[in-house]
């Protein structure tokens, strides 16, 4: 008998109107979570998102399913923002607004602090998927700045990820303007 190549099982496609819960479900937590903290009422969330709780509850069985989908797919959509940046605007303007739109991020995040930081076994992947998803695209972004003679070219990503972390202050956005704004042009010191 002939060998055949074993073949990958085809990975599940979702319905559209599934994705769409889903993706409804996603922004509503993480609205609710940046808002009310991660132990808002589950009702608050399905009802901004406009479904029902057998659906949240049939894709995230437990709070920890849901904080840890809503993180990645935070984390997901700055990264993907970056290539568009990057075609749209020089590489130190894609640079900046991408900063700016980790700060969102960073900012929305502060209402995941507490599970992140629990001890909870179920979000020990986090701080690596986070490394993992945005040190390359910080490395892109930084490295076309650089290459441009925009920005210094000894800047680690890992480290600016760290900066912009403890710079942002989710409840003054102009200060955290500013201090982007100050970090940028920390970034430019001596390329002139």
């Amino acid at each position: 008998m002939p060998d055949r190549p074993t073949e990958e099982p085809a990975a599940r496609r979702v319905r559209p109107d599934v994705q769409r819960s889903l993706d409804a479900l996603l922004t509503a937590a993480a609205e609710v979570f940046a808002s009310d903290g991660v132990d808002a009422p589950v009702r608050r969330i399905t009802a901004r998102a406009g479904v029902g709780a057998g659906t949240l509850y049939r894709h995230f069985p437990q709070r920890s399913d849901l904080i840890t989908a809503v993180f990645r797919h935070e984390v997901d959509a700055c990264v993907e923002a970056a290539p568009a940046l990057s075609a749209q605007h020089e590489p130190a303007e894609a640079l900046t607004r991408w900063l700016q739109r980790f700060a969102q991020f960073v900012a929305a995040k502060r209402g995941l602090k507490t599970a992140l930081h629990s001890g909870d076994p179920a979000y020990e992947s986090l701080p690596a998927y986070f490394k993992q998803r945005f040190v390359p695209v910080v490395t892109e972004l930084l490295d076309a700045a650089a290459a441009s003679g925009d920005i210094r070219s000894d800047v680690a990503p890992y480290d600016l990820l760290r900066a912009m972390s403890d710079i942002v202050a989710p409840d003054d956005h102009g200060y955290t303007q500013r201090m982007i704004t100050l970090l940028v042009n920390g970034l430019r010191y001596g390329t002139e």
